[in-house]
């Protein structure tokens, strides 16, 4: 949980320093990334299971 957090804050560190994207940009990014890491980590458990 404190890792997800200091992600979050680091995220909302760079988008504050950066006026160039918008926050709906900001939040696909970070919402594309949770589904990837999810995606490949249910992946990993299927192939080990198979195994």
């Amino acid at each position: 949980m404190n890792r997800w957090l200091s992600s979050i804050r680091i995220h909302l560190r760079k988008w504050a320093g950066s006026g160039e994207q918008s926050v709906h940009h900001h939040f696909l990014q970070g919402v594309a990334y949770k589904l990837g890491s999810g995606a490949v980590t249910l992946l990993i458990l299927w192939w080990e299971t198979r195994r």
